[in-house]
């Protein structure tokens, strides 16, 4: 079994540089940059949102606008429209800037 050389400094500082400056990018200045435009957010309660970013705060609560719930049930995939929505930074799971929402169900 062949193993790969390891790789030299010079090698690595590229990546180093990379990382740290990935790292010092805060996650609010991400979110920031997303107020007033369409955002799709994950909750932990497996519920989909997508809307646009009106604001939020230190603990990532989050007010959107234009609001489409997205919600898998027993019977299938509800959807609700809302004009407004407060989000509790707790709950969510992730976001996605941009994001359209989720996959169509296709029936098998």
């Amino acid at each position: 079994m062949a193993t790969n050389p390891p790789l030299a400094i010079s090698q690595l500082l590229p990546l180093v540089h990379l990382l740290t400056n990935v790292l010092f990018f805060y996650p609010t200045e991400l979110i920031d940059k997303c107020i007033g435009s369409k955002i799709h957010v994950i909750m932990k309660n497996e519920k989909e949102i997508v809307g646009t970013l009106l604001g939020f705060d230190d603990y990532v609560n989050m007010v959107l606008e234009d609001v489409t719930e997205f919600e898998n049930t027993n019977e299938g995939r509800r959807v609700n429209k809302l004009d407004m929505i407060l989000l509790n930074g707790n709950n969510i799971a992730m976001m996605v800037p941009g994001g359209d929402g989720p996959m169509p169900e296709y029936s098998t």
